[in-house]
């Protein structure tokens, strides 16, 4: 065999081993259940996942294990984040997908922050570039990191009724990033029409910006007026928090996220 010939095979065969050995472990972690003591402090820090029915909680509680194991936490301001913190934050993100196939593949790092923290936005008209500075209690890049406030985050944990979650609105952003763009149109579910959520979704979107406009109260967070993929995020996080409110008022919205997630918060008891 010649020698380049055999070099390339040995490569090959290297890269090969190493794709399998990677899939093999992930497979492993994602089939191991939480310890006793992790399940309780999910369960103390993030109430809403004790709704969970019984049988995602297998793939719930997997899925917690491999985002642990592939993200890595840094706390800023000096903040210790605690084995606490990082389940609550874990178990949010994987909250959202625990119905689904989906998975945050881009994902290697999260920021957190004592509380709200300072963002640097930038904008350009023509040759002039100005900053602005804004105070965020979360942000979300597409190929990350994703920045939380933590002092936010546990809120929006422990109150799961109200609504407003940071953690699923950030973490809704990064399902929306893996089709490519985050525009509010996320990879569909198998056998979900694309143009049934585009006609759906833009359709509410519409009509809520006009609302907002308007200056009329509304279901969904006013702040979905910015833009379709803020649209989509704090869809998200009514469609856990208040799933009766939305499918009520949203039928639709509400029926193309639970295709999507594979998941139906409405029934939950």
């Amino acid at each position: 065999m010649p020698v380049v010939l055999l070099i390339f095979v040995s490569i090959a065969g290297f890269i090969g081993f190493r794709f399998w050995s990677r899939r093999r472990l992930r497979k492993r972690i994602q089939s191991q259940p939480l310890s006793s003591g992790a399940r309780q402090i999910v369960e103390k820090q993030v109430p809403l996942s004790v709704r969970l029915p019984g049988n995602l909680r297998p793939a719930f509680e997997g899925k917690i294990n491999l985002f642990l194991h592939q993200v890595t936490f840094h706390g800023c301001e000096g903040l210790e984040v605690t084995d606490e913190m990082k389940l609550s934050i874990a178990a949010q993100a994987c909250l959202l997908i625990s119905g689904s196939d989906a998975w945050y593949r881009h994902l290697r790092t999260v920021l957190v922050y004592p509380a709200a923290f300072q963002s640097v936005g930038r904008g350009q008209d023509g040759y002039v570039v100005t900053e602005r500075r804004t105070v965020r209690s979360g942000e979300s890049w597409q190929y990350g990191p994703i920045i939380l406030s933590w002092m936010d985050s546990e809120q929006g944990a422990l109150n799961e009724f109200d609504g407003r979650n940071v953690v699923l609105h950030e973490f809704a952003h990064q399902l929306d990033g893996l089709s490519g763009q985050t525009d509010g149109a996320p990879l569909m579910a198998k056998g979900q029409s694309f143009e049934t959520w585009r006609r759906v979704f833009v359709t509410a979107y519409e009509h809520h910006v006009a609302q907002v406009h308007a200056g009329r109260r509304t279901v969904i967070d006013e702040y979905g007026a910015e833009g379709p993929e803020e649209f989509f995020a704090v869809a998200i996080e009514l469609f856990f928090e208040k799933p009766d409110t939305l499918k009520a008022d949203e039928p639709e919205v509400y029926q193309q996220l639970s295709e999507l997630l594979q998941l139906d918060p409405s029934s939950w008891r």
